[in-house]
């Protein structure tokens, strides 16, 4: 069931075209979700799952900029998916919200009609930071969706590689110094990558790294050039407020 309406707050994203409603407490969809979204390449009829989805974010900025796919959200915590469910009704996108652990089996999938090699693309933003240097929020749902175990990333690449078809895209958004887990977990049956860095601002260290792999494919991987958030004097680019008003798509959203 949703919280009363004071834990609730109701929030406009892509320049007020997506209505958000999300608990006021524990995580708050923020840029990330967006920049996955932008970053997805799919089109209309094809199948696309947003693994994690929490309140819809990624999934439905995803279908308010491709009309005609044919979403489902993903999310393991009961109350977020009613609220994932909520958001897709009011946005008037046609979307399921299941309840389901994105680290479970086949089986469990395959109940939902996620069976294998059936759906085109894959978006998720699973949680990445390193509990042995992230002090996790007491608050749990919190924890959850930010701290991730040692085998997380892996657990969430598989059921994306399970449930993907052959040539079928996974995008992912992770922190920029875990990289080297991110090539990892990819390794095995995903080729074709692009890696788009993310910087907070011009002259630091990326903070963020957009990655996109193709199910079976061969082709080298490219490094495209770093995303910056903000100029020198920490105000946001002109093509980073177009990406989050929904004006404009990345770079990895093309074919």
């Amino acid at each position: 069931m949703i919280e009363a309406a004071a834990d609730i707050t109701e929030d406009a994203f892509l320049g007020g075209q997506l209505l958000l409603r999300q608990k006021r407490t524990g995580h708050r969809a923020g840029h990330d979700a967006i920049l996955l979204a932008a970053a997805t390449q799919a089109r209309a009829g094809d199948r696309v799952v947003d693994l994690g989805a929490g309140i819809g974010t990624a999934g439905l900025a995803l279908a308010r900029r491709v009309a005609g796919i044919r979403l489902s959200l993903i999310e393991i915590d009961p109350e977020l998916a009613q609220l994932a469910r909520a958001n897709a009704a009011t946005n008037a996108i046609p979307a399921e919200a299941i309840v389901l652990d994105v680290t479970a089996d086949a089986q469990a999938f395959a109940e939902h009609g996620l069976v294998p090699d059936s759906v085109d693309a894959v978006l998720m933003n699973p949680p990445f930071n390193d509990p042995a240097r992230h002090r996790g929020s007491p608050d749990q749902m919190r924890h959850t969706a930010h701290v991730a175990s040692e085998e997380t990333l892996h657990a969430w690449v598989h059921a994306a590689r399970r449930i993907l078809r052959s040539n079928g895209a996974l995008t992912l958004i992770w922190r920029a110094d875990g990289i080297a887990d991110v090539m990892a977990a990819l390794s095995r049956g995903f080729g074709s990558l692009a890696i788009l860095p993310v910087h907070g601002e011009a002259g630091k260290p990326a903070i963020r790294v957009l990655v996109r792999a193709i199910k079976g494919g061969r082709a080298p991987t490219r490094l495209l050039p770093g995303l910056m958030l903000n100029d020198e004097s920490v105000v946001p680019k002109k093509q980073v407020r177009d990406i989050l008003e929904g004006r404009a798509a990345l770079p990895l959203a093309e074919p």
